[in-house]
């Protein structure tokens, strides 16, 4: 799974009646998206001349390809902006929301897009691409047998799937996209192997709960390269599943955590990302799909 504008989280801790303060960018996750949470952030701000400027400085400065998150809230730190800043922000313990400006276009280029890496070094797994049959083939529960922790078979293929994903620039794989057609999906919310204390695995999840409230944002596939589309979803999910070890294990994903897990559990099913997407979102990736379907030749499965 990738993201793009708009998919990542932009929660902050102040209220909607405050400001913050462009050294609240810190507090984003430090991810190999970077760009994106940055515009994501710089998206969501008041539209104040001041901030305004300040914001198509920062969208600049994502177009050169800044090395880093705190290189760029450091370029923003100087006293004379920080102090104008700091007259209109205080702390309250409630979250701010970041309200819309108007930009010229909902989606902005980022370097950290999805690659096709090819060979990756340490396994043979390969991410599959549209139509490829595995991607819509049953996916079949993974025995408590198979689960021994550590160092079992299972255990070995999501290490695997861990470094394809991060060669593709991805926070997320389902194994049916590797031609593992069995219920198991990797993520890291961050998308950068030095967080690897991030890693989750899910054995056989199922969403055992899910809100009625819903957001829409966009989302990219990694067997669906150089293409997106707006995507409803829940805001959170109760999920269930079993680690390593076969312990059942419960947990309730909010936001962006219960976007990616949505995401790939719908792998799981056979299903994709295109099969949420609007009539108008299917018409405008429709071209590229049909490359795929000619790159692949016969036997795909749409």
């Amino acid at each position: 799974m990738t993201f793009r504008l708009g998919e990542v989280p932009t929660t902050f801790p102040y209220s909607s009646t405050t400001f913050p303060p462009l050294s609240a960018l810190a507090q984003l996750p430090h991810t190999t998206h970077f760009h994106d949470d940055f515009l994501t952030a710089t998206h969501r701000m008041p539209s104040s001349n001041s901030y305004t400027n300040r914001m198509a400085s920062a969208i600049a400065l994502c177009a050169v390809a800044a090395s880093s998150r705190r290189a760029l809230v450091s370029a923003f730190s100087a006293p004379s902006t920080m102090a104008a800043a700091s007259t209109r922000t205080t702390r309250p313990s409630s979250s701010f929301s970041f309200p819309q400006i108007s930009l010229s276009s909902s989606r902005l280029f980022s370097t950290t897009e999805e690659v096709d890496p090819g060979v990756v070094e340490g396994t043979d797994l390969r991410v599959l691409k549209y139509p490829h049959p595995s991607l819509r083939a049953p996916n079949d529960e993974i025995a408590d047998e198979e689960l021994t922790g550590p160092g079992c078979e299972i255990s070995k293929i999501a290490k695997e799937m861990f470094l394809v994903m991060y060669a593709t620039n991805g926070v997320g794989l389902a194994a049916p996209q590797v031609g593992i057609n069995k219920r198991l999906m990797v993520y890291n919310e961050h998308g950068d192997p030095k967080k690897w204390m991030s890693e989750v695995i899910m054995i056989n999840p199922r969403i055992v709960e899910f809100s009625e409230a819903s957001d829409v944002e966009q989302e990219g596939c990694l067997s669906f390269p150089d293409m997106g589309g707006d995507v409803e979803r829940s805001k959170w999910i109760k999920v269930e599943a079993q680690n390593l070890k076969g312990k059942k294990i419960k947990k309730k994903f909010r936001g962006w955590e219960a976007r990616i897990f949505q995401h790939e559990y719908d792998h799981l099913d056979g299903k994709v990302y295109i099969d949420r997407l609007t009539e108008d979102g299917r018409k405008e990736i429709q071209p590229k799909l049909d490359e795929l379907i000619d790159t692949f030749g016969e036997g795909g499965a749409l």
